[in-house]
């Protein structure tokens, strides 16, 4: 015996499956947005607020781990007093975090 099976075509209204497949990709996107893209841009305008109020006598860390107080500050470079003697200057995006204020 030999069965066949055909599956024939469903007739019917194809708008609907549309419009699903467009609210399932707008919420995705919605979902993309709050989770991934805005925090990332908090984190960037906090970070942008840091380096710009660094200010002379901070306490600062590098992203190499260098730690020093801030000595003087110029427009894109910052010159570290790591010791008595010794004094570096790096790059403003350098600095990953200020421990403490001259305050």
């Amino acid at each position: 015996m030999n069965i066949l099976f055909a599956m024939a075509p469903q007739g019917g209204d194809q708008g609907g499956g549309l419009m699903s497949t467009l609210i399932m990709f707008g919420a995705i996107f919605l979902i993309f947005y709050f989770m991934i893209i805005r925090p990332q841009q908090k984190r960037t305008k906090e970070r942008e607020k840091l380096l710009s109020s660094i200010q002379k006598g901070d306490k600062v860390i590098t992203n190499g781990g260098i730690h020093g107080v801030v000595s003087s500050v110029e427009e894109k470079t910052v010159i570290l007093q790591v010791s008595d003697n010794t004094k570096l200057k790096f790059e403003r995006s350098a600095i990953t975090s200020v421990t403490s204020s001259k305050e």
